[in-house]
């Protein structure tokens, strides 16, 4: 069959792109549900509103009234925590796209407390380009509300108003001129305290220096939608470190990431000559004098006392993320750095392991203290270090910032390493799924395409909706257009600034391909309609990178397959990336009723099969030399798994393929090193995609002993599961509770499908060597639950559906 040709490929995008050009900036329905401010206004403080990492005090007084539920409703840029009479309430807000601010809304009613109280908002503008927020003029608007009536609004000193005005005042205690945390983050944390400098939360003591606020301008608003967060307080569970500290240790190349380096336009930032402290490069030169593994219970031991050059290493017993924090009492002058990270290395914890500053810095004035980190991190080890001055530190915890609810989906079975890994995948969704699909929690809180594929089928199967989704992809529609990214194309990550135009041009077709199961999952075709323009906008982006066989060829920026060889082969013509293609083409002709384009997706696996099949695998890529091009010999077990996933090849058209596949390759490569000229595979995605061939072709016993061998040291080490197969880069990826959670319920429990827009539940049971599992899926209609077990050889099924729905059974 002869591929379509240029013209007539022109001719289909005029065709299809004919009133279905971008209507991003709408307001599609949001009005209707419900949002907006009475009294407040967006202000910030006069003239300062582009300033970077400046942190403001908003605080007013309100009478608790006699009946009627409080509200407190806030947006703002870039981020704040609440206070209610000085005890936490909330942190936010939720992540809108550019030019979009996302409503918070917490009833306080039941904090109250007879008379006066006080809500205090804390508010970190950052000015700075991140993959985690955006960089855009900071403002607070908040409004406490009761039953109609406003007792108190963010507003200028000129706006009229019911209720009280909120107050502002800087906040200088967070050192302003920092380093930033990491390449993908903004600000990291470095405090100078007196004794009394929070009172301001709860109107005691000295109010500090008001300032000017100054209207921001109306802001478009958005519901938040999703949870709040659950904030649950987690202790240590014991220590396992203790030790001195040796100073002005020689480190001949000490790391300085590009992060503290690059600062300029493309990376916001204060440059290296204007920061007042700079933790990453001082910690350093802190090594360690002596260090004694302990294992002593924290609850035993629940004040450490610490002198300088003294430290102690205590453990979370899980690999966990929130904001750290501790009482902290110091009778001089104390300098105190906490370090964490997600593992121990020989024993230590190495801050800088994630190419993150993982520390917070203290100067203590003496006092009393009750620290909590402004920022999340994750982490499993905290390593506190006095450099200067004693102090006695008490109740260190973890407030955690999760996504609630996760414990309405159930998951048991005979095989205790199977619920093993249920615990870790559920615990590394919750951590990666609170107002976004994220890759992690830790080094870039990213709202990453690909990653958000193999999540968002997790989220259904754990909070019974797709909320995070929609969100998700609503913060892709709405923007008018991609600042620094060519027309057409989207940002591999997002809400986020790609100021030095880096984009990943195949990642932007697994939005296409998630879209699709999302349409599935959830029948939402209004968000499908609205997302017309973007889907067709970037298939037809990619026209120009179509070669005379129809096939993608060097394609611009970062070429992305897998963190494997796989990256090394990508040009110019990237057969896996041609493969996710054609996949995403066959998606968009399906979602859009173009069947020209589904044809299309089948000429490109053609074209595929015809040059990178070589008669014993599929290679990597073909290069272009001399005007012709030239496939070459790089093969890798990726690729393999790509062409099997998007339907280049079957088991019945590459049989001997997909036998070799299926005896050779996997875990146990490693070990046996056969075909090992083709190189391996990596957590992200390749072993994903293994697991979901060994699914589609029933080889449930396979799948299940695979999944314990890729993933279940991860749940033995940190109760999470990583970014690569190895403890070298985060250990707590969005994708990875996909193998805990989605294969489970799939693949064990039965659940073949869980159709909410159908109604219809389809169950298989495979045997896989289990004597019993049970679980329990949420459904918006209520929860679907299986129970089955082995009674004298044969298998018992017991399975309840909400009322309405079918259940089916597959054969």
């Amino acid at each position: 069959m002869r591929l379509m040709t240029k013209n007539l490929r022109a001719g289909l995008w005029k065709a299809v792109l004919t009133g279905c050009l971008m209507v991003a900036g709408s307001e599609w329905g949001h009005a209707a549900e419900g949002i907006g401010f009475v009294q407040a206004e967006p202000v910030w403080a006069e003239a300062r509103e582009k300033e970077k990492n400046l942190t403001l005090g908003y605080t007013a007084e309100f009478e608790r009234p006699a009946w009627g539920n409080t509200v407190v409703r806030a947006t703002g840029a870039t981020l704040y925590r609440v206070y209610l009479n000085g005890v936490f309430v909330g942190h936010g807000p939720a992540r809108g796209p550019h030019g979009y601010y996302r409503v918070d809304e917490w009833d306080v009613s039941e904090r109250l407390k007879p008379g006066r109280n006080q809500v205090a908002f804390e508010v970190a503008g950052y000015n700075a380009n991140s993959y985690y927020l955006l960089d855009q003029p900071s403002f607070l608007q908040a409004e406490v509300s009761c039953a109609g009536q406003v007792l108190a609004a963010t507003r200028t000193g000129t706006g009229q108003g019911e209720g009280k005005s909120f107050a502002a005042r800087v906040l200088p205690e967070r050192v302003q001129k920092v380093q930033r945390y990491s390449f993908q983050r903004p600000f990291s944390e470095v405090y100078r305290l007196r004794a009394g400098w929070s009172d301001w939360r709860t109107g005691k003591g000295d109010a500090g220096q008001g300032i000017t606020l100054a209207a921001q301008g109306e802001k478009k608003l958005l519901p938040r939608r999703v949870k709040q967060p659950e904030y649950f307080r987690r202790q240590p569970v014991k220590v396992v470190g203790e030790g001195t500290l040796k100073r002005g240790v020689k480190v001949e190349q000490p790391w300085r990431d590009r992060s503290l380096t690059e600062i300029s336009a493309r990376l916001g930032g204060y440059p290296e000559q204007e920061l007042a402290s700079v933790p990453s490069l001082e910690l350093q030169t802190v090594g360690v004098a002596s260090n004694l593994a302990v294992e002593i219970g924290y609850m035993s031991k629940p004040g450490l006392e610490l002198k300088t050059d003294e430290f102690r290493i205590v453990d979370l017993g899980c690999n966990l993320t929130g904001f750290i924090g501790q009482r902290v009492l110091c009778e001089r002058k104390t300098r105190l750095a906490v370090s964490f990270d997600e593992v121990l290395s020989d024993g230590d914890v190495d801050f800088k392991r994630l190419s993150c500053v993982n520390a917070v810095v203290y100067e203590l004035e003496p006092g009393s203290y009750d620290l909590e980190t402004f920022e999340p991190y994750t982490l499993r080890y905290l390593k506190l270090m006095v450099l200067e001055g004693e102090c006695r530190v008490e109740g260190i915890y973890l407030r955690e910032l999760a996504c609630p609810d996760v414990e309405k989906a159930e998951f048991a079975c005979s095989d205790e390493r199977l619920n093993r890994l249920f615990v870790a995948g559920r615990e590394t969704f919750r951590q990666n799924a609170t107002d976004i699909f994220m890759d992690c929690p830790s080094r870039e809180r990213a709202g990453w395409l690909c990653d958000s594929y193999f999540t968002a089928r997790v989220a259904k199967d754990l909070c019974g909706d797709t909320v995070i989704e929609r969100n998700f992809l609503e913060n892709f529609r709405l923007p008018e257009r991609f600042e620094h990214l060519p027309e057409g194309m989207l940002p591999m990550c997002y809400p986020a600034d790609h100021n030095d135009g880096v984009f990943i041009p195949n990642w932007a077709l697994w939005f296409v391909v998630e879209l699709e199961e999302y349409w599935q999952r959830s029948g939402d075709r209004e968000m499908v309609e609205g997302l017309r323009g973007r889907v067709l906008g970037l298939l037809k982006y990619f026209e120009k990178f179509r070669n005379s066989d129809g096939l993608l060829e060097k394609l611009a920026s970062w070429v992305f397959v897998e963190w494997s060889a796989a990256n090394s082969f990508v040009q110019d013509v990237n057969y896996p990336s041609n493969m996710l293609f054609a996949r995403a083409l066959t998606a968009a002709g399906r979602m859009y009723d173009l069947p020209e384009l589904a044809r299309d997706g089948e000429r490109v696996r053609e074209r595929i099969r015809a040059q990178a099949w070589d008669g014993e695998f599929f290679v990597d890529n073909a290069v272009r030399r001399e005007g012709t091009l030239q496939v070459t010999t790089n093969r890798t077990e990726v690729c393999q798994y790509f062409a099997f996933y998007f339907g280049v090849a079957t088991p019945e058209t590459h049989a001997v393929l997909w036998q070799r596949l299926r005896d050779d390759f996997g875990p146990r490569r490693k070990q046996t090193k056969k075909f090992a000229e083709v190189h391996p595979a990596n957590a992200f995605i390749g072993n994903v995609l293994r697991l979901e061939l060994l699914s589609r072709n029933g080889l449930t016993r396979q799948l299940l002993d695979e999944s314990v061998a890729y993933q279940l040291h991860m749940a033995e080490r940190t109760g999470t599961l990583w970014e690569h197969d190895g403890a070298y880069a985060s250990c707590n990826h969005g994708f990875a509770s996909h193998g805990g959670v989605h294969v489970l319920y799939r693949d064990v429990l039965g659940l073949r499908e869980v159709d909410w827009v159908k109604k219809r539940v389809v169950v298989r049971y495979a045997e896989c060597g289990l004597e019993w599992c049970r679980g329990v899926a949420p459904t918006p209609d209520g929860p679907v639950s299986v129970n089955w077990r082995k009674v004298d050889g044969q298998v018992r099924f017991d399975v309840n559906v909400p009322a309405g729905w079918v259940l089916d059974r597959e054969k």
